[in-house]
C-alpha cells in the first residue's frame, strides 16, 4: 500500500483523536465502517469495486467527543475529515489537520466573529503557523459554547 507520509491511516488519526481527548478529560465514541459498500461516500474505487486501485480497503470512521462543545468528527478514506463543532460543520480539512484543530479548540484558542451586516457568525479556529478555519455558524442563534466566545 502506498500512503503519503502526510496522510496517516484512520486508524492513526484516530488514535491522535484519541489523545487530544484525553488530554483535555473528554469522552470519545468511534463508529468505523470498513469496506467499500459501508462508506459514505466512494471517489477513489471504481463502481462496483471492493478496494481502492492500490488494493487497500477502505476505511471510514466517526468519533463523536464528549462534553462542551459537541465535536464530531468524520474521517473520510480519501485522508480529509470533515468536523463539526456545535452545530458548525468544517469541510474537506486534511486529516493531519484535526488533531491540532480540536487541541486549538479544547486550548480555548477558536472564536466566534459577528457581523450586523450581512447579520451572522463566523466559528474561527487558529491553528500554528497562520492557517485559521472559519465557517459560518447556520441560523441565528448560537450555542452557549458560542456564545462564550464571542469577540
Amino acid at each position: 500500500m502506498t500512503h503519503h507520509p502526510h496522510l496517516p491511516t484512520t486508524e492513526s488519526a484516530v488514535t491522535a483523536i484519541r489523545a487530544v481527548a484525553a488530554e483535555y478529560r473528554r469522552t470519545v465514541a468511534v463508529t468505523e465502517d470498513i469496506g467499500a459498500d459501508r462508506t459514505s461516500r466512494r471517489t477513489a474505487a471504481p463502481l462496483f469495486s471492493v478496494t481502492d486501485p492500490d488494493g487497500s480497503l477502505p476505511h471510514e470512521a466517526f468519533v463523536e467527543l464528549g462534553g462542551s462543545p459537541v465535536i464530531g468528527v468524520r474521517l473520510f478514506p480519501e485522508g480529509d475529515a470533515q468536523i463539526t463543532v456545535d452545530g458548525v460543520e468544517f469541510h474537506d480539512l486534511p486529516r493531519d489537520h484535526v488533531p491540532p484543530f480540536l487541541t486549538s479548540v479544547y486550548g480555548g484558542l477558536a472564536f466566534v466573529k459577528g457581523r450586523f451586516f450581512p447579520p451572522g457568525y463566523k466559528l474561527c479556529v487558529p491553528l500554528a503557523g497562520d492557517e485559521t478555519y472559519q465557517e459560518h455558524v447556520p441560523g441565528v442563534s448560537l450555542t452557549p459554547w458560542l456564545s462564550g466566545r464571542v469577540r
